[in-house]
């Protein structure tokens, strides 16, 4: 049997006919069955190639607990779906055959995403985040439009492997890079050993990337990946996120995509941009208004608005999350709307034109894309639902009154938006919701109990 490389001579994505071939002639011989947890991580098993074509396509298993762990894959109690005392059984992972696409990182290798049923039923686990994606995507349908979306995807790469950051305790962190290399080529020229292989491992995977660039802080990465429906977007989201730590990984460097690393350094974002579409044209367009912003998009804006601290937990899950909004560093602080402002949360980008759009700026570069747009979407359609008006758009710097409107500032106050929501709580359902609820309560009950740096240096001595 022939044997190369996966990505000679093969393209990205593969129908399930295609993946047949590959592993018949001996070219593919792993497939990655992959579910996306609550934390937005590939988790799965490798099966061997000849046995997912024979039997394994239809479903395989995995421990009902990979939707209720936390970051540390801890088993935190309290979840109503899974327990030591329920015995922790299985979930069935059903492959998505439209997924299967190269794993170009590892030689032989293919990979295809799998949503999560019951063990029973067979039915979606509900609180999945393909699942719940998928909830809002019918909801749009119902309605007559799809979504049209994009992420933006940013991080940092640091010195050494991320075994050998752990190894000294987290300390002594170095970028990369040596200063803020938004836009610089020089600078980025240097990092084109990771950042290459990066851009050309996706494109051999069939993910639509358009470039890279460095962002506004020392050792900080930006990838760009053509917009498109919401679900491929998210899917395309995992899969880069995934791709950029394999790669980074094999070239000896970390990357990360914790949003503050550090308080003095500017943190990493995921923005994600959002229109919504019908037969074929942007229902957000309409020539005859001001901006070329129609109506839909004026109920749609105001739905993200009127219910932004309600979904908050969904674009910013954990502590650190809610370091990263912090007055002058292009990450918001205050829920205001603008027309192509970056200080504002909702910046609407492509005026006058058939690309109009809106930015969400609040997600950092930890949230998972299924849950971050699930939530968005179901904001924007209450909103149409309710045919809110839009207040005019800000102007200035939204930094300098924040107060007035600001972004939770913690995860517990965004953890007590969450599970007030009404608007949530009809979108999703009970079952839905109290997951959540639990996980940012897990969340927060661990980082209470820690003893941080910070405390040892202020009080070792002064207390």
């Amino acid at each position: 049997m022939k044997r190369i490389k996966s990505g000679e001579n093969m393209s990205g994505n593969l129908s399930f006919g295609d993946l047949k071939s590959h592993v018949e002639n001996g070219e593919i011989d792993t497939i990655l069955a992959c579910i996306v947890d609550m934390q937005g991580r590939l988790m799965g098993k490798r099966l061997v190639a000849q046995f997912f074509i024979e039997s394994g396509w239809e479903e395989t298993h995995c421990c009902n607990y990979l939707l209720a762990t936390d970051l540390e894959m801890a088993t935190p109690d309290g979840y109503a779906s899974t327990s030591w005392e329920s015995g922790y059984g299985d979930y069935v992972m059903k492959p998505d055959l439209e997924t299967i696409r190269l794993a170009p990182w590892q030689e032989g290798c293919a990979l295809v995403l799998c949503d999560i049923l019951d063990h029973v039923t067979h039915k979606e686990v509900p609180f999945s985040p393909r699942s719940m994606l998928k909830s809002q995507i019918k909801r749009l349908e119902e309605k007559g439009f799809s979504a049209i979306t994009a992420t933006e995807l940013e991080f940092f790469l640091f010195q050494g492997t991320h075994d050998e950051i752990h190894a000294n305790g987290f300390q002594n962190l170095k970028p990369i890079s040596n200063y803020n290399e938004d836009y610089h080529i020089f600078q980025t020229s240097k990092e084109e050993y990771v950042m290459r292989p990066v851009r050309n491992t996706l494109l051999k995977m069939g993910i639509p990337v358009e470039g890279s660039k460095g962002e506004a802080e020392a050792g900080q990465e930006e990838i760009n990946i053509k917009c498109a429906d919401a679900m491929s977007t998210a899917d395309h989201h995992t899969l880069a996120k995934h791709t950029v730590k394999e790669v980074a990984h094999q070239n000896g460097v970390a990357a990360t995509f914790l949003p503050k690393w550090h308080k003095d350094r500017v943190g990493s974002a995921s923005h994600i941009h959002q229109s919504l579409w019908k037969n074929g044209t942007n229902a957000f367009f309409d020539a005859d208004q001001d901006i070329g912003k129609s109506k839909l998009m004026d109920h749609y804006v105001a739905g993200l608005m009127k219910y932004a601290a309600d979904y908050t937990y969904f674009l910013a899950p954990y502590v650190n999350s809610y370091k990263r909004f912090a007055k002058g560093t292009f990450a918001p602080t205050q829920v205001v709307w603008s027309i192509d402002n970056r200080t504002a949360a909702y910046r609407l980008c492509g005026a006058d034109s058939n690309a109009i759009r809106i930015e969400v700026r609040t997600p950092g570069a930890d949230m998972n894309p299924y849950l971050a747009q699930a939530a968005i979407l179901a904001a924007g359609l209450k909103g149409i639902e309710e045919k809110l008006e839009l207040i005019d758009p800000y102007k200035g710097d939204a930094y300098s009154d924040d107060e007035k409107n600001h972004i939770p500032r913690t995860l517990r106050d965004a953890r007590d938006a969450m599970i007030k929501s009404n608007m949530l709580q009809d979108a999703f359902g009970d079952e839905v919701m109290a997951h959540y609820a639990r996980a940012a309560e897990v969340e927060i009950e661990e980082f209470d109990q820690v003893v941080t740096d910070w405390e040892i240096a202020r009080g070792f001595e002064r207390a």
